[in-house]
């Protein structure tokens, strides 16, 4: 079994910053990519940011230019920088990771328990 533990969510004011993180443990022959969703009430989950293992990044339009995504795969963890934040990245972000087991198996999704993050004045 892969887990995903992430943190650093919380309260901050339009403007600042957070960061952050998702360390994947368990058996782990090889990540393809980790990165985070977010979802705020009554809107559908949504991409943010991913990496892969090769460190090409992907952002959703609304994020470019204020987030950044980088990884460890050493640590099998991945941040994410989160500045200049707005009261419409309110939501609860979700790491996800695209891990192979096993050599011989095709890799499988795996969530995050989600961390809140609140942007308001």
């Amino acid at each position: 079994q892969v887990q995903l533990v992430e943190s650093g969510g919380g309260w901050v004011q339009p403007g600042g910053s957070l960061r952050l993180s998702c360390a994947a443990s368990g058996t782990i022959f090889n990540i393809n990519h980790m990165g985070w969703y977010r979802q705020a009430p009554g809107k559908d989950r949504e991409l943010v940011a991913r990496i892969t293992n090769d460190g090409i990044t992907t952002y959703a339009d609304s994020v470019k230019g204020r987030f950044t995504i980088s990884g460890d795969n050493a640590k099998s963890t991945a941040y994410l920088q989160m500045n200049s934040l707005r009261p419409e990245d309110t939501a609860v972000y979700y790491c996800n990771a695209k891990i192979a087991r096993v050599r011989v198996y095709p890799p499988v999704n795996y969530w995050g328990q989600g961390t809140q993050v609140t942007v308001s004045s």
